[in-house]
């Protein structure tokens, strides 16, 4: 080191504190001037001696140190005591121990907390053994002998010395001394670290041979003693070390010659590779270099032994050479050696030909087994290989994955290249199933792979399909596009052809009807049968007869038993989709215009449940499961592709729920609509009332069948989306989830539009039985027999009856297939609807006194069946009606007690206010004769009726 010499110079300044050396200075100064003048010795005291060191900074000092051959560094430690504790630094050798790799942080870590935790113990034991008077002194000794302090003497007086600095400055930095020293030095570093170049190999020879093997492996990580563990490490290799770097052959290296076994000299060679990560000194890069080729010699020997046993056969011989490269860097070598030249990868045609499941095959038909057998030899292989790697390589050293990787890459992924390009040229159909059987065989070969030694782990079947993943991340984007597009053309393919089949039945049902319609001869007679049939209720009131007359206007309607049953549950499936479930027809063509339409509108009102059929939304639905379920298997490829796999399941249950709903069942409920707006009660022949109204029951019908396929709908989200995780119900945003709440909103509309209009139909069907079944002597019987006859049955007539069971009947099929608010809102409008319907029918009636008990019959029966239906706005207007019915029990002399119902409003609570109520006082058979009594009896009680 040069330092940088100051001249020392005198000059006065101010009385200062100097060091021990200036005041010395300053007395020998005073002793040889005591002769001198006072102004001398004035000068003399002002004066300082600026004393005058070479130095350097002690952060270049410390670089400087980094850089110093070990030898260096402890002569270096050896010229002052400053110097040695720079040297002694414990994060210097800390770092050396970090720059091999052999220093764990939290080992050190945990063992300073450890020595905490028992020297506090240790303190707390001392402290209750201790006696109360000397417990003070106790806890300082204890701390101090406990802890490897200061050992307490005694000076001459006796007394306790408690710290002695000199002891505690030699045991904290013990003076290194040179080699022969009397005693050892005790941090690791021996004699051998100050031996000339020389004479090393003698050195060589006295080092503990096996113990130097594992030296790496017996480093501690402890915080103040890195010094002390570097050292060992030192002495065991760096004689090794620099023998091997000055050596000019592979010949010449001492540890060739001290170890025989190959699998020892790797074992060193890797030792000195890690040591040499520590070397920074100069010329590090030529001792690495030299290192490096020494062991790449060494390794490009035994590669060739163990290739030779290889080629031979030789377990045995591979097995040693490969524990042998594996010591030395972990084998990789090796691993590639045995992989590139393995059978599985050189033998490949042999597993067999990836177009095997397309010979002797019909165009679109596919022979899965094929596929099957081919990736069944595939595992069989693996499985036998893995033995056999368990034999050659360490357990600690993976094989298997590896080489599956590279069978991925050249035989997996060249296998499903030519498969699917060649299916694909055929038909999408064979194509998609093709894509989905492939990569459900890769997840058995997976399953059924048994893993090596070296390859045993929790996820390694995980692993696998990783790697198998990989082959199929190219073809993932075409095959998922394809299976949307498959389902979206197939699916509307089918409804398309249920379309047209429809259309085609509808067509020749017309063609049918019309065959033998003679349209010339019969215009001019249109007028008068359309007049005769659309007038038939009233004519039915005015003659009675006419109803089931010869007479009547002719009409054609097919057989009720025909009535296409409700479907319960699911259909089996046919070769045929589309088979027309209307019935056969039987009956003769129509010989007249009029019938023909009739019976072209009855043949509509018949087929409205095939509007849209379940056999088609079954079909659409097990579409999209076969769909889902081969694009559901991709989502295992994980990242990107898998997330698109699962978008595109989304994607598929959408489709469906477009095509279901807004393709099939949404036209189908329009048209059933429509032709329910078209429907005429007058038109159409009743022989039988209790059957109910046609286009109503026929459309509640499509109601069933609409709820069944959203219960369909329904299961098949819950199964095929939400249960395998590809959809989240509660996600308002995700796809899946807002297109099945459209489909339900859809629904619901089209079902309430047609009840809506269901309600017309029905009404308009209450009033035709009221029209056509009312007898006008049922409340104005005129015969005594008549009169005699109601006396003997007060039931209700036949026509309440058939009115309620009419309604019934069509209120209770939506029990079970619509919701209860639906249901509720049905029933009141039906209920309110049936009131007024009821109310103009008895305002056209003749009521007499004998003929109210049928009356009171009928408004009761009336009232008990709106009971049923639990609403209490529809129960009080039913109870006003009853009510009312009482006014035509009085006699007629009893004029002024007439009037009184007739006033009190209260009675009906405000459903009819007096005006309705004397409307239908009116309507006795004897009001002429009593009309001006009770007028009269009204306008005493001061009621006015306008």
């Amino acid at each position: 080191m040069n330092g940088h010499t100051k001249r020392a110079s005198v000059r006065p300044s101010a009385p200062s504190t100097s060091s021990s050396t200036n005041r010395q200075t300053l007395s020998q100064l005073a002793k040889a001037t005591r002769v001198a003048s006072p102004m001398s010795l004035a000068a003399l005291r002002t004066t300082t001696i600026i004393d005058s060191k070479p130095f350097l900074p002690a952060e270049i000092l410390t670089m400087i140190l980094d850089y110093l051959p070990i030898p260096d560094l402890i002569h270096f430690g050896r010229t002052s005591r400053r110097m040695q504790e720079m040297v002694y630094e414990d994060t210097r050798w800390v770092q050396k121990l970090k720059m091999m790799g052999v220093w764990n942080e939290a080992e050190a870590r945990a063992r300073i907390e450890e020595a905490v935790r028992r020297k506090l113990e240790a303190q707390k034991i001392e402290e209750g053994k201790a006696r109360p008077g000397h417990a003070r002194v106790g806890s300082v000794n204890g701390s101090l002998t406990g802890g490897g302090g200061t050992p307490p003497t005694r000076n001459r007086q006796g007394s306790i010395t408690l710290f002695d600095q000199g002891w505690e400055e030699q045991k904290r930095y013990p003076i290194i001394r040179p080699p022969g020293g009397s005693q050892a030095d005790g941090d690791g570093f021996t004699d051998a670290l100050f031996t000339p170049a020389p004479a090393q190999t003698s050195v060589v020879q006295n080092i503990d041979h096996e113990a130097s093997l594992t030296i790496l492996k017996r480093v501690r990580s402890v915080r103040g003693h890195a010094r002390q563990e570097y050292g060992k490490v030192y002495a065991a290799l760096a004689p090794f070390y620099y023998d091997l770097v000055r050596s000019r052959s592979h010949a010449d290296p001492v540890v060739f010659r001290l170890y025989r076994d190959p699998e020892q000299q790797a074992q060193m060679l890797t030792q000195l590779r890690i040591f040499a990560k520590a070397d920074i000194t100069e010329g590090w890069n030529q001792r690495e270099n030299t290192l490096e080729s020494m062991i790449g010699v060494f390794e490009n020997a035994v590669l060739r032994e163990f290739e030779q046993g290889y080629e031979a056969n030789d377990i045995e011989r591979m097995r040693k050479y490969a524990h042998v490269l594996v010591a030395l860097n972990g084998g990789a070598a090796a691993v590639d050696l045995y992989i590139h030249n393995h059978r599985i990868l050189q033998e490949k045609d042999k597993l067999g030909n990836p177009l095997a499941c397309l010979v002797d095959q019909q165009p679109g038909q596919l022979d899965l087994m094929a596929i099957h057998n081919y990736f069944q030899r595939l595992s069989l292989a693996f499985n036998e290989e893995s033995g056999r790697m368990e034999q050659i390589f360490p357990p600690t050293v993976d094989v298997q994955l590896p080489l599956l990787d590279r069978a991925s890459d050249e035989i997996v992924s060249e296998y499903i290249t030519t498969l699917f390009d060649e299916v694909h040229q055929t038909t999408i159909e064979s194509y998609l199933k093709v894509v989905a059987a492939v990569y459900q065989q890769c997840l058995q070969f997976a399953e059924s792979l048994r893993p090596a030694a070296g390859s045993q782990s929790a996820d390694f079947h995980t692993k696998v399909m990783e790697i198998l993943n990989r082959s199929f991340e190219s073809h993932i984007d075409l095959y998922l596009q394809e299976e949307l597009d498959f389902f979206r053309g197939k699916s509307s393919a089918q409804v398309q052809t249920w379309e047209n089949k429809l259309s085609e039945q509808e067509a020749s049902d017309e063609t049918y009807y019309m065959s033998n319609i003679n349209r010339a001869a019969q215009k001019r007679d249109f007028m008068a049968s359309f007049k005769r049939v659309v007038m038939l209720p009233v004519n039915a009131v005015q003659t009675i007869p006419f109803a089931g007359g010869a007479k009547a206007a002719p009409s054609v309607e097919p057989s009720r038993s025909a009535t296409p049953v409700p479907v319960e549950g699911f259909p089996q499936q046919h070769n045929d989709l589309y088979v027309s479930s209307r019935p056969v027809r039987m009956e003769a063509a129509p010989t007249t215009e009029l019938a023909a339409k009739a019976a072209l509108m009855n043949s509509k009102l018949e087929g409205i449940n095939t509007l849209f059929s379940l056999e088609v939304a079954l079909s659409l639905v097990h579409a999209a499961k076969a769909s889902i379920e081969r694009a559901a298997l991709f989502t295992r490829l994980g990242a990107q592709s898998g997330e698109e796999a699962k978008e595109q399941c989304q994607a598929i249950f959408v489709e469906l729920l477009q095509i279901l709903g807004f393709r099939h069942i949404k036209p189908g409920f329009d048209k059933a609509v429509g032709h329910l707006s078209s429907y005429n009660a007058r038109e159409v022949n009743h022989t039988d009332v209790s059957s109910g109204v046609r286009p109503l029951v026929t459309f509640l019908e499509l109601v069933n069948v609409g709820d069944l396929i959203q219960q369909m709908v329904d299961v098949f989200y819950a199964t095929e989306l939400v249960s395998p995780h590809l959809s989240d119900r509660d996600d308002f945003l995700d796809p899946a989830v807002k297109e099945k709440k459209r489909f339900e909103q859809m629904l619901d509309e089209r079902v309430a539009a047609g009840l809506n209009k269901g309600i017309d139909v029905l009404m308009d069907e209450v009033e035709y039985v009221c029209a056509t079944t009312q007898s006008p002597d049922d409340f104005n019987p005129l015969s005594p027999a008549d009169i005699e006859k109601v006396f003997m049955d007060i039931g209700p007539t036949a026509t309440a009856t058939a009115v309620v069971t009419l309604v019934s009947q069509h209120t209770s099929m939506l029990v079970g297939s619509a919701d209860k608010n639906m249901l509720d809102v049905f029933n009141q409008e039906v209920g309110l609807r049936l009131f007024t319907a009821i109310t103009k029918h008895l305002k056209r009636q003749r009521i007499s006194t004998a003929g109210a008990i049928k009356l009171i019959a009928d408004t009761n029966h009336y009232a008990t069946y709106i009971a049923t239906l639990r609403n209490k706005e529809l129960a009080a207007y039913f109870r006003a009606l009853r009510e009312v019915s009482q006014i035509f029990l009085i006699e007629g002399k009893d004029a002024k007690e007439i009037a009184t119902i007739v006033a009190d409003g209260d009675k009906y609570a405000g459903i009819f206010r007096a005006e309705e109520v004397l409307e239908f006082a009116e309507r006795r058979a004897d009001w002429f004769a009593i009309r001006s009594a009770v007028e009269k009896a009204m306008y005493g009680m001061n009621c006015v009726v306008m």
